[in-house]
């Protein structure tokens, strides 16, 4: 069951990807989360809105959708949904190392960076239509140890 809920959509602009990863996670300092699941959402919010930023809109602005839950087992999950241009293979695209910039300035480990640092990831995706991708990641409950 959900507990709370935030949603924000910004432009897929570069300068918006370190307002999108503060948002998401200061939506959850409300679970007094610890410095190192902080960081590790943030550098996954971080890898998701940097992939719409540079695949799914290419040359374009476009609208990138994040939702951001709390469930009442302390766990998270953040979804970000862009309209862009879509992912042919997804199973290609989160190969580590795989890329669709041809230009050397991408390395080609987003996905592999979410999946280190998220319990779960899962990537939808039509071509043509956009790319939704859902993280998630259980919390240490603080109430355990009060």
């Amino acid at each position: 069951m959900i507990e709370n809920e935030m949603k924000l959509t910004i432009p897929s602009r570069s300068a918006n990807e370190s307002f999108a990863r503060v948002a998401v996670t200061a939506f959850f300092a409300q679970l007094d989360p610890t410095i190192d699941e902080i960081a590790d959402i943030k550098t996954a919010v971080s890898e998701a809105v940097t992939n719409c930023i540079v695949h799914a809109y290419k040359e374009t602005i476009g609208k990138i959708h994040i939702t951001a839950q709390i469930h009442e087992d302390h766990r998270v999950v953040v979804r970000i949904r862009d309209t862009g241009c879509g992912i042919p293979d997804i199973d290609q695209a989160m190969e580590p190392l795989y890329t669709t910039c041809d230009n050397g300035e991408r390395a080609g480990l987003g996905f592999a960076v979410m999946q280190s640092f998220m319990d779960k990831v899962k990537v939808y995706s039509r071509e043509g239509r956009g790319t939704t991708v859902v993280l998630t990641k259980k919390l240490i409950s603080r109430d355990s140890h009060d």
